[in-house]
């Protein structure tokens, strides 16, 4: 496994990381023994970032995660999870719910210090309340040191550099820009180096669109889907798959500290581990760029506070 330095935080976490999202269900029903098998395995292969949110199956996820690590010794995994978003429209950025919520999650992990903590989708708040009361509280929580280090997340890139430009953060979690579909992220990469903040890039199939099936509340518009198929097919015509190609692309950025890949069982981190260290065929990744051209940095909505 190959570790990188997040920013300024002097952690040194893996280029892989696990995505804690599918342990609530979100992309189909998970076991709970497979989960923790594969939980293990993960930690085994040198995996120590482990990312999930109280907003991934309304608590099940970190629910599972905290089933899961039982008995694992606390110093062989890093936990960030996240505060604000509870529900497809429940959000609540709150210094009261937010220093709640970080002491819930605690308890459904099972751990007494969160790692890293990140204010979760931030442009469906206002970035006035999420620089003046949210991060505030959460240096608090950081202060008393049940906290490591303070970020936030979201799809919009301009959010960032609004809340970086009137407030210091540790750690950005940016998700579905930097794929083979939409790179945006290397753009803003030279001022978040210049701020110190580490990056984080999660979801490299971009929220399962690049791996072949993604789900049905998938927001990709229909010609995103068909520029994936077809590159999905080309990649099959030359017994590569596309899935591996997406995560090689995305671990090949050394600017990107870490990225997350939804792992939910032993089949998928195994796909996940043998991309790493490995750089993805030039020829073939020229070819599928191609292909995909046509919606290239294209993406779906999401709501803006700006």
């Amino acid at each position: 496994m190959e570790y990188r330095t997040l920013g300024g935080t002097g952690l040194k976490v893996s280029a892989l990381s696990f995505g804690g999202s599918p342990l609530g269900g979100v992309y189909g029903e998970v076991d709970v023994e497979e989960c923790r098998r594969t939980m293990h395995a993960a930690l085994d292969s040198g995996i120590n970032l482990i990312d999930v949110s109280p907003y991934y199956g309304e608590t099940r996820a970190e629910t599972m995660l905290g089933d899961v690590l039982k008995g694992v010794a606390r110093d062989r995994y890093l936990i960030a999870t996240k505060v604000g978003r509870y529900g497809n429209s429940d959000f609540d950025f709150s210094a009261e719910r937010v220093m709640r919520s970080a002491e819930k999650s605690m308890g459904r992990i099972g751990v007494e210090h969160i790692d890293i903590l990140q204010c979760h989708d931030i442009e469906y708040g206002s970035i006035d309340q999420i620089v003046n009361e949210t991060l505030p509280a959460l240096n608090k929580l950081k202060e008393q040191g049940k906290v490591g280090f303070v970020g936030v997340t979201g799809l919009p890139l301009e959010i960032f550099t609004s809340v970086l430009d009137r407030a210091t953060i540790d750690v950005i979690l940016s998700y579905c820009r930097c794929t083979l579909l939409d790179d945006t992220l290397t753009a803003l990469i030279p001022y978040l180096k210049q701020k110190n903040v580490g990056i984080i890039s999660a979801s490299p199939l971009a929220m399962g669109l690049l791996g072949g099936s993604p789900p049905p509340w998938h927001p990709a518009s229909p010609a995103m889907r068909e520029a994936v198929a077809a590159a999905s097919a080309h990649c099959r015509e030359r017994g590569a798959d596309l899935a591996q190609l997406a995560v090689q692309y995305a671990l090949a950025n050394p600017n990107i500290a870490t990225t997350l890949v939804g792992i939910s069982n032993q089949r998928e981190l195994e796909r996940s581990l043998a991309c790493v260290g490995t750089l993805p065929d030039p020829e073939l990744l020229t070819q599928v760029e191609a292909i995909l051209a046509p919606v290239h940095n294209q993406t779906w909505q999401s709501k803006s506070s700006l």
